[in-house]
């Protein structure tokens, strides 16, 4: 880095590289259990052998996608005591007991899906080899479920007394189930879903792009696509309910989202846009009573503006681009999904034309984009604050030397980690394409549509 040595910067540096990569796995590893476990349930109510391996196949890559998750986690473990030692002391004895239920729910997961891999084939009822999927995919989400209460908690601390600087008569139910948490929670999951549909339906549309036109990802196409819209919509409307959740809680946060300087009543949403030095927006697109409507439901609801607070409490106002990239890259995703799905039900229509399969090729990268914009947003909209109205980040950091060398080294990891699961995967299916596996189970071209 170009700038003088500052812990609290390094440190504030490595943790975003850490967590955001580490959101890519666990992303992932929410979402798939779920779509394995959907496709693994229609192949057994259609007696559909393709939705069967789907679900065979699928879940192949995700142990892959496991074992290097478990990695960016542990290195997130143990940086939050090396670099955040001052809030692990303040905070622990309230984030303790999420903490450890989510390690709980990952190592309940991780049983139930080296039981599921190992058993394939070895059920006369396929319907008992399904039921070791559930608790996979209960784990995983219960494993979002536990750790994004820890971030709820430094968004709406509660649970908690300050005495001479230090939190005690701590409740950690009270802590976890703070006013941030229902949106928060659902928001999280319901996103991770949506992406690891449009990761999953990426794949299936690349082939069929490629020329492959077998039923098999036609069918894994469809499948992420109607689970992908309905899980946008979920989306959409939680996170009309995270609106008025910072309305009340963070208007910080919301003001500068929307670069919202002029506390008033039908309050117009800024799409866009540039900021000038005298904090005047320009080239932005303004959809009026939008923001009245998001924070209270009504265009006569109250939004406070940026003026209102002290300037030293103000989170960057470029979280701004971050906010609009998320929700813009969501309505693409639902777009793109009820596309395909209206055309679907039309006979005439062809829903794998080129033009809707590259659509949904762009979606899923673009899908991970909006985690990273909205982890972006959440984490720096927060800002100065580690725990909300509580801790300031620089109160929370190091004063240890040599962060800077652990960001080297940590990143030097995450490539090495990065380069070999792409590699394993791409081997791993290369070796074994679902062209060989179709034939093998009588299932060849000839089933083609």
């Amino acid at each position: 880095m170009f700038f003088e040595y500052d812990p609290v910067i390094y440190s504030r540096i490595l943790t975003y590289v850490t967590l955001g990569f580490h959101v890519i796995f666990a992303t992932i590893g929410v979402g798939v259990p779920l779509l394995i476990a959907i496709a693994e349930w229609m192949g057994i109510k259609r007696n559909d052998p393709h939705y069967t391996l789907l679900a065979r196949r699928w879940a192949r890559g995700f142990v892959v996608t496991v074992a290097v998750g478990v990695v960016t986690g542990t290195a997130i473990g143990l940086q939050l005591s090396l670099l955040w030692p001052n809030f692990m002391q303040a905070a622990g004895h309230t984030i303790g007991l999420p903490m450890f239920m989510e390690v709980f729910a990952f190592f309940f997961e991780a049983i139930f899906l080296g039981i599921y891999l190992y058993t394939w084939d070895r059920f006369k009822s396929k319907m008992k080899h399904f039921l070791l999927i559930i608790p996979v995919a209960l784990g995983a989400t219960a494993s979002a479920f536990f750790i994004t209460t820890v971030n709820s908690f430094m968004n709406a601390p509660q649970g908690f007394e300050i005495v001479d600087g230090v939190l005690q008569d701590v409740s950690p139910l009270a802590a976890m189930f703070n006013p941030a948490t229902p949106t928060k929670i659902s928001h999280v999951i319901l996103t991770c879903y949506l992406t690891s549909a449009f990761i999953l339906g990426t794949i299936a549309a690349i082939h069929i792009l490629r020329g492959n036109k077998h039923v098999y990802h036609k069918k894994a196409l469809h499948l992420t696509m109607v689970t992908g819209v309905i899980f946008a919509m979920g989306s959409f409307l939680v996170g009309d309910l995270s609106g008025k959740y910072l309305h009340e809680y963070q208007p910080e946060k919301l003001a500068a989202a929307e670069w919202h300087f002029e506390t008033e009543t039908e309050a117009p949403l800024i799409i866009g846009g540039i900021l000038t030095d005298d904090n005047e927006v320009k080239y932005a697109l303004e959809i009026p009573y939008a923001l009245s409507i998001l924070a209270g439901g009504t265009p006569d609801t109250e939004v406070i503006g940026l003026n209102d607070f002290s300037e030293d409490v103000l989170p960057p106002l470029f979280v701004h681009y971050f906010f609009d990239l998320m929700v813009f890259i969501g309505m693409f995703l639902a777009g793109v999904s009820l596309l395909f799905i209206i055309m679907s039900m039309k006979k005439r229509w062809n829903p794998f034309n080129k033009l809707v399969t590259w659509l949904i090729i762009i979606g899923g990268p673009l899908s991970m984009v909006a985690i990273q914009s909205g982890w972006i947003y959440a984490e720096v909209g927060r800002q100065p604050w580690i725990i909300n109205g509580v801790m300031t980040v620089e109160e929370g950091a190091t004063t240890s030397p040599h962060v800077d060398l652990m960001l080297w080294l940590f990143i030097l990891l995450y490539a090495v980690l990065g380069v070999t699961c792409a590699g394993v995967l791409r081997k791993m299916f290369k070796n074994n394409p679902v062209e060989h596996e179709l034939e093998e189970r009588g299932l060849s071209h000839k089933t083609a549509q």
